[in-house]
């Protein structure tokens, strides 16, 4: 079942690129599937997790990034192909080939700015529906890294796509960005809201009694369901960030444990994406 997905909470610092990251890896090598990344982040952290950062550095100079596709489409009124944007065959792990990557840019800010100037918001949501359902049709997963907060371009992806996944430390303030999120998608409920596949519990210590505290908080109190599969706090998550210049193995990047738990979660992602699929189609000859 193929999906578009944003990875997103309105706080930052819980793990989004680093999950984005993981489950990209942990999709194509276990599973074999194909996976588009979106960096909408204008810090570009998921762009220089997947590539060295002169490569980085390099397509942002030439204009080949996900940015520079929207100011051609939106503000240029031009007629150009996603694909020709694309960085394929990214990531240090030597067989985790079918993972490819619409880069960031640092100009994300100044391009929403100018959107909102001339206002262009109706016809950059057109152009993200436009390029999603094309990408939908080449990929199995694309899984777009959204920035923290609710800019033009984020609230795009969450009114377009098909799914959304929340990560959240197992803090207040993490948890309390859920909220908001959850309210967020409440306001103007005609314009649609990407369903919510469920919230991952990201960066727990397993030996905090706070953190197991709030997972439990968590799980009796959302309003969206909770993966079973929690993501540890763990060293190789961290280190996973670096892009290595020599191809390494998907075992020896996430080793032990913290494989096993990614390992573990791609499976429950794969499991829900289909299920959410099958109740969109009974909803859908039901109401015929």
């Amino acid at each position: 079942m193929r999906s578009t997905i944003t990875i997103m909470n309105a706080k930052g610092g819980v793990g989004k690129s680093t999950l984005v990251l993981a489950l990209a890896e942990t999709l194509s090598v276990t599973h074999g599937k194909r996976v588009l990344v979106v960096d909408s982040d204008a810090h570009a952290s998921i762009s220089n997790m997947l590539m060295r950062p002169e490569w980085v550095h390099t397509v942002q100079a030439k204009g080949r990034t996900m940015v520079d596709f929207f100011i051609s489409t939106v503000l240029r009124n031009e007629r150009v192909a996603w694909t020709s944007y694309l960085c394929t065959g990214v990531s240090d792990i030597d067989d985790a080939r079918t993972i490819d990557l619409l880069p960031g840019g640092g100009h994300l800010t100044l391009f929403e700015r100018e959107v909102s100037k001339a206002s262009q918001e109706a016809l950059l949501r057109l152009c993200v529906r436009a390029f999603l359902a094309d990408a939908r049709n080449a990929y199995d997963f694309v899984l777009i890294d959204s920035a923290p907060g609710l800019s033009i371009l984020t609230e795009c992806w969450l009114r377009e796509v098909d799914f959304y996944i929340s990560p959240t430390k197992p803090d207040y303030i993490s948890t309390h960005g859920l909220q908001f999120l959850g309210q967020f998608s409440q306001r103007d409920a005609e314009m649609g809201f990407a369903e919510c596949l469920g919230i991952i519990v990201s960066m727990k210590d397993s030996s905090s009694f706070e953190d197991a505290q709030f997972e439990r908080w968590l799980r009796q109190n959302s309003k969206q369901p909770c993966f079973d599969q929690v993501i540890p706090r763990a060293t190789s998550l961290q280190t996973a960030a670096y892009f290595c210049p020599r191809p390494r193995s998907y075992w020896a990047k996430y080793p032990g444990e913290t494989g096993k738990a990614l390992r573990q979660l791609a499976a429950e992602l794969i499991i829900r994406n289909a299920a959410a699929h099958a109740h969109r189609s009974y909803d859908g000859r039901a109401a015929e």
